[in-house]
């Protein structure tokens, strides 16, 4: 794998960014990576080298840039952790999400068509969000334990779920208190309205963060496991 890390102009600075793709020469299909709460890290780093290894171009940016060009988590960093969470808005994401659009577009090493997203419980909504704003560009997204998918606020990504013309995936977690399952009912039933292309799946014995080596207690390796297979067949069917 080709490893790098690079600065990506945006509207709002310069986003510090993972990339990470294989040896082989050619070009290959995009794939952003979009990281939870705790930060852009080395675990993810990993992830995203396993999901490049498939055959993908993955970018996964730093989305706490405007605020700190590094964050490491650490029990006494919770407060300020949930300060950066807390100071993104989908706006905001899909405003970096265009800037690595623009990037890839003018890298050789990105194959021409879709892109296709990913996005973990903070940034399962963003991925979600970012497959309404760029509808022509982006034919995949998947959610993972993701959070404030469907909500009462004006900003909610559902609201613009009839714009998406990607296939949509979302895997949830058993016992989730950030993700509800009244509100992936909700879910359901608003992405049936509109007609979406859509599959929700739940994951047994699971809690909010599963699919993370990191975590301690949380990880649950054949249910992770499962999520890498349900990636590779979106990405597979569709860029």
């Amino acid at each position: 794998m080709i490893d790098r890390e690079l600065d990506i102009a945006t509207r709002d600075g310069a986003m510090n960014t993972f990339i990470t793709h294989p040896e082989d020469a050619g070009a290959h299909p995009l794939v952003l990576f979009l990281m939870d709460a705790p930060g852009k890290r080395e675990e993810l780093h990993d992830m995203a080298r396993r999901l490049g290894t498939a055959g993908y171009y993955v970018m996964l940016p730093n989305l706490y840039y405007r605020r700190v060009r590094e964050f490491l988590m650490s029990p006494e960093k919770r407060a300020e952790m949930v300060g950066h969470m807390n100071s993104l808005t989908n706006e905001m994401v899909c405003e970096d999400v265009s800037a690595c659009l623009r990037f890839a577009a003018a890298d050789s090493g990105v194959s021409e068509g879709s892109a296709g997203t990913v996005g973990y419980c903070m940034s399962g909504p963003f991925a979600f969000a970012a497959a309404a704003a760029f509808p022509e560009q982006i034919s995949a997204a998947a959610s993972f334990h993701g959070v404030r998918l469907c909500t009462e606020a004006l900003d909610s990504p559902h609201r613009q779920a009839h714009q998406i013309k990607a296939e949509l995936y979302f895997g949830c977690a058993e016992t989730d208190e950030w993700a509800p399952r009244e509100m992936i009912d909700a879910l359901d039933a608003h992405l049936a309205s509109v007609d979406a292309n859509y599959r929700i799946e739940w994951y047994p014995d699971t809690a909010h963060g599963f699919v993370f080596p990191g975590r301690a207690g949380i990880y649950h390796k054949a249910a992770a496991e499962r999520h890498w297979e349900r990636l590779y067949a979106l990405f597979g069917r569709n860029l």
